[in-house]
């Protein structure tokens, strides 16, 4: 039987008179693996801070396993300036284990090679995203956590750093809670998947299983509320109609069933806000029913930044059905490609051409397109009560309702939501204007998974022609009748689903990464030489120079050891063992790395 390292046992929370969850139940055992999912606001940010005792609950207990280990990562990747990767593990080690193991170096030379940082002394600065993401995570493994707790690790992440993600997790010797709206990810990596929401009774809905188990189970719940709710309005109505037929009929002999029926009302009005609280938001795109054949047309198009060709020569048609996906990693062109086609942007080379009167709705990444000072209602509508949807007036309280947004937001400023919350106002607006051509720029940022199913059902139906950048990859899946993979070097190709663009992309993958081994191999055989005076070495620096050779060697014949026991079919089907035996090969890789950086730096002292 597992052990349980974290116990929650009914946990609630209120902000001001907003009641977030209560009566929470949940606990986390010995190396599992669970995501958790729930709509915007339904509280999992704040859950995960209370399981991390970073937040107190306003009632309830939280206990945890004596002598166990927590580590949080939080959505935004917070460092100081002028960090660098050693830095930032020193300190987290010395958190951890006392300023002699940071000195020493050992444990954070060791644990810079595991998350694959080669440059200790690298400035954070200068990483992308997925490496910030990662170099988040390497601080929380400082520490040797039992539970590592993660808040939405893969919001902005290119594929090639959530598969780097996916793997690490799915070989972790440790437990950990992870809230995403990623399903491909939660699939991939999670034993069990926990949904927290106000339409089950007691909060929260737990399955063994990926994310798929919990969408079964799901369905089958909202199935029985619904026949529950059928059912206890029609005992009610009969009970109703009883207790109205004459005062014999309500003497004290019946008081136990009028009672009853009391309790009767009380059990539909609890189901009823629960089939509520499940009510997702309702996205619709409208369509102005054009049914010209090429609607847009680009040809030759080629597009530079900064002197790197982003792609050349690409053509595109879109037509009335077309929902072609753009998918590449970050900074490949897939932002600067829908900036031509809205013609918002000129290309180097080529031109787009559209239909007469071609109507083009965007959505913009960057959410510039919203005046955070602008309160809710006026970003709807200038200066009336309602909006023009299809043609008939829709009163800004049911339009609100209508993407989860309340009433009582009408009049706060736009900057106070939520980055869902504000995600969805731009849906909303967007679905006020008729549309021949969508292009959307990761629209799915922050929006929680109810609302990416009621999106993906929306660009699905919508009669014409849709350009989609997300790093979602189940939207891009589901949705996408094409897929348009650039690498950002030039190349563009089409491809016939996601799939098939993800198994060229990985076997890309694979191929560049054994030719930087094969770099890295070429260098390490041309040793330093043999310096003619040692005048600029101490004494101390001149011996670890001799040494430095041999030193070398035994590393490396360290490391051919750790690469053959990696790859011993033994332990194929042990994760733990793989795992554990992967860092080795990775810290032995680091070392070896390591050394030969500081054979370089004695040399040049001598050169």
């Amino acid at each position: 039987m597992s052990v349980c390292t974290i116990n929650l046992r009914g946990i609630s929370k209120a902000f001001g008179v907003r009641q977030l969850f209560s009566g929470i139940s949940m606990a986390v055992a010995e190396r599992e693996r669970v995501g958790l999912v729930g709509p915007n606001g339904s509280g999992k940010s704040t859950l995960l801070k209370i399981m991390a005792g970073l937040a107190e609950a306003d009632s309830g207990e939280r206990t945890l396993r004596q002598g166990a280990r927590l580590a949080y990562v939080a959505q935004q990747d917070v460092f100081e300036p002028g960090d660098t990767v050693e830095g930032v593990l020193s300190r987290a080690v010395e958190a951890a284990f006392g300023r002699a193991e940071a000195v020493s170096g050992g444990r954070v030379a060791a644990l810079a090679g595991r998350m694959g940082f080669t440059d200790p002394s690298a400035l954070v600065e200068s990483f992308s995203g997925g490496w910030r993401k990662r170099l988040s995570i390497a601080r929380g493994l400082a520490g040797e956590p039992d539970v590592l707790l993660l808040d939405e690790p893969t919001n902005h992440l290119d594929l090639r750093s959530i598969l780097w993600l996916e793997q690490f997790l799915s070989g972790a010797p440790f437990a950990f809670v992870v809230v995403s709206h990623d399903r491909f990810f939660l699939e991939n990596v999670c034993t069990r998947t926990v949904e927290l929401s106000g339409a089950y009774p007691d909060g929260v809905l737990s399955v063994d299983g990926p994310y798929s188990a919990l969408v079964e189970a799901r369905e089958a719940f909202m199935e029985s509320q619904g026949a529950l709710e059928r059912s206890l309005a029609n005992k009610l109505r009969r009970e109703v109609e009883w207790l109205r037929r004459g005062p014999k009929a309500r003497a004290t002999k019946a008081k136990a069933r009028i009672d009853a029926a009391g309790v009767l009302k009380e059990n539909l009005a609890a189901t009823q806000a629960r089939n509520r609280a499940a009510l997702r938001a309702g996205i619709d795109f409208s369509a102005t029913g054009r049914q010209t054949k090429r609607l847009l047309v680009a040809e030759n198009l080629t597009r530079s930044l900064g002197g790197r060709e982003l792609f050349s020569n690409l053509d595109l048609v879109l037509s009335p059905g077309t929902r072609l996906g753009l998918v590449g990693p970050n900074g490949s062109g897939k932002s600067a490609l829908l900036r031509l086609l809205a013609d918002e942007d000129k290309p180097d080379a080529g031109r787009v051409s559209t239909a007469p009167g071609l109507s083009v709705v965007a959505f913009d990444q960057k959410r510039e397109q919203l005046d955070k000072d602008q309160t809710l209602r006026r970003a709807f509508t200038p200066d009336a009560d309602s909006v023009i949807y299809r043609g008939q007036p829709v009163h800004l309280v049911t339009w609100a309702k209508r993407f989860a947004l309340r009433p009582e937001q009408l009049d706060l400023p736009v900057g106070l939501l939520s980055g869902g919350e504000q995600a969805r106002v731009l849906i909303a607006r967007l679905m006020l204007r008729q549309a021949d051509v969508l292009l959307l720029d990761e629209p799915t940022n922050d929006l929680d998974i109810p609302t990416l199913e009621m999106l993906e059902d929306s660009l699905m139906d919508f009669p014409g022609a849709v350009v989609l950048v997300s790093h979602d990859r189940s939207l891009i899946d589901r949705v996408s009748t094409a897929i348009v993979g650039l690498d950002g070097q030039g190349g563009v190709e089409v491809f016939a689903d996601y799939a098939q663009w993800e198994e060229e992309f990985l076997a890309r993958q694979r191929a560049e990464a054994r030719e930087a081994k094969a770099r890295e191999d070429r260098p390490a055989k041309a040793k330093p030489k043999p310096a003619s005076q040692a005048k600029k070495l101490s004494f101390k620096e001149q011996r670890e120079y001799d040494g430095m050779e041999a030193a070398i060697l035994e590393t490396e014949q360290a490391l051919e050891t750790a690469r053959a026991a990696l790859a011993d079919p033994a332990v194929a089907s042990d994760g733990h063992e793989l795992a554990r035996r992967l860092e080795a090969v990775q810290a032995a890789e680091a070392e070896v790395a390591r050394l030969y950086a500081r054979w370089e730096e004695l040399a040049a002292k001598i050169a």
